[in-house]
């Protein structure tokens, strides 16, 4: 379940100098540093996120898009609302008004 985590293997990206905590043999420990010196520091916040809202034809914003349909039925007419999912573009990136911190965020923040 929760596929929202990193799938990267390798070094933690919070981690400040080491990986484990109190490795027993010294080497292991040079390789893990080593191992962090090639990668980025990343920071435990998030910017921005991606957008569940899509534009339509006519340029307006939305989650869903429904077209009113007449269908007629025995003689009866009735009207159904259709789903449109064809030429939808989604918004894309949109900046977060607060940062939130990551899934991957390796500390617990209130214990209970």
């Amino acid at each position: 379940m929760g596929g929202s985590g990193s799938k990267v293997k390798g070094a933690w990206p919070f981690a400040g100098s080491g990986a484990g905590g109190d490795s027993g043999s010294e080497g292991q420990e040079d390789q893990s540093l080593t191992r962090l010196k090639g990668t980025r520091k990343a920071t435990p916040f998030i910017f921005t996120r991606r957008s569940s809202l899509y534009y339509d034809e006519d340029g307006d914003l939305a989650r869903e898009f429904y077209e009113e349909t007449l269908v007629t039925k025995n003689g009866r007419k009735r009207s159904k609302l259709k789903r449109i999912q064809k030429n939808l573009i989604p918004q894309g990136i949109v900046k977060l008004n607060h940062p939130r911190i990551h899934v991957d965020f390796p500390v617990i923040l209130c214990e209970v």
